[in-house]
């Protein structure tokens, strides 16, 4: 069969397989036989980029959800769709930063990921919430004393820095919350009541996992939040629609499925649960060692966690779903059913980042 015939072939037997298992959750094809096409139609692709379609399945984009809008990342630009309070959509572009080397090492690029994207994260959110305010923000007026200092004297590279501050001391406190606090609690219950090691490592799982899950369930009942993750679902609709090889439209999109084996939520999951696992091995002879110990080795878990959901996204088989599955569970809290003006929204933020170069968009 020429290579041409054998593409497409190997495009569309591929994007049926992803329909019904995405759409129909019915899959037809054996999870050996799918990775084993998918193989064969990247070695293609690598070898005559002429003839790889638009759609192909070996194509990924991410995304974020935002106020009124959402980001969609591909692998050359990022486009950012926010709702304006007059109900027409604006759109921001720009160039995709790139790493070099960092983002081929693995462990590593893990943790660069995680920092990028809280930074990115904070700046598209605070962006998203300017433009959906439409004529009731002023920047004058939101700008503090300290703000306007620093933009006047130091210029948009200070203003950029601060910016990366707010959102790693917003990380930070995440950690404090879901790593530090629950080894603190553990702590000072074996003062009131002697644990065993396992006791005490069964304790902080439990606690980690339950802080977590509370966090989430709080600040979906919130209505700003709860209307963020209903964007949150049509960003996941309009990526699976994407890689389905679908047309983008709010018809086709709304049928897909609001869950998605590469989100953030499932992340964060992964990265209790891995913590979970490697911080059992952790002395508890002193309290501050231990919470010392966890610190430097979270690095270390985002890179597992990374590499983890990494293989989830490309691979289907008995174990990516195992693991895969408990950040489908907590999608339930994160992800909801958008309406069409959210997915004509995501429609408009995906379209500008949709990679030209088969090699471009891979995961």
């Amino acid at each position: 069969m020429e290579p041409k015939q054998e593409i497409e072939q190997l495009t569309k037997e591929l994007e049926h397989a992803g329909y019904l298992y995405y759409v129909l959750d019915n899959p037809e094809m054996s999870d050996y036989d799918y990775d084993h096409k998918l193989r064969r139609l990247e070695e293609l692709e690598a070898q005559y980029p002429q003839y790889a379609s638009p759609l192909s399945p070996t194509r990924r984009v991410g995304g974020q959800a935002l106020m009124e809008g959402i980001m969609m990342r591909g692998p050359k630009l990022i486009c950012c769709a926010v709702r304006k309070p007059d109900g027409t959509i604006e759109t921001k572009t720009e160039p995709t930063p790139t790493h070099g080397i960092w983002t081929k090492i693995p462990l590593v690029r893990g943790a660069i990921s995680m920092i990028e994207s809280l930074i990115m994260g904070y700046r598209y959110m605070m962006y998203s919430a300017q433009v959906s305010m439409g004529d009731d923000y002023d920047p004058e007026e939101e700008e503090t004393a300290f703000e306007k200092w620093v933009g006047e004297h130091l210029g948009k590279k200070a203003e950029d820095a601060l910016l990366a501050c707010a959102a790693v001391l917003g990380g930070l406190l995440a950690i404090l919350l879901f790593t530090v606090l629950p080894t603190l609690i553990v702590g000072g219950v074996n003062h009131f009541v002697t644990l065993g090691r396992w006791a005490k490592v069964v304790l902080e799982a439990v606690l980690k996992v339950g802080i977590f899950l509370t966090y989430m369930v709080a600040i979906s009942k919130m209505k700003e939040i709860h209307r963020v993750f209903e964007y949150h679902g049509a960003e996941h609709k309009t990526i699976a629609c994407y890689e389905a090889g679908d047309e983008l439209t709010v018809e086709n999109v709304r049928k897909y499925t609001r869950f998605h084996p590469r989100c953030g939520t499932s992340f964060l999951i992964l990265v209790v649960i891995v913590s979970v696992f490697l911080y059992s091995v952790l002395p508890w002879g002193s309290i501050g060692l231990r919470v010392l110990f966890k610190l430097l080795l979270l690095p270390l878990v985002m890179g597992i966690s990374y590499e983890l959901l990494k293989w989830c996204g490309r691979s289907d088989n008995i174990a990516t779903r195992i693991i895969r599955q408990p950040g489908i569970w907590v999608q339930h809290l994160t992800v909801f059913e958008p309406d069409d003006s959210m997915i004509e929204v995501a429609i408009a933020a995906v379209t500008p980042v949709l990679p030209e170069d088969p090699e471009d968009g891979r995961w």
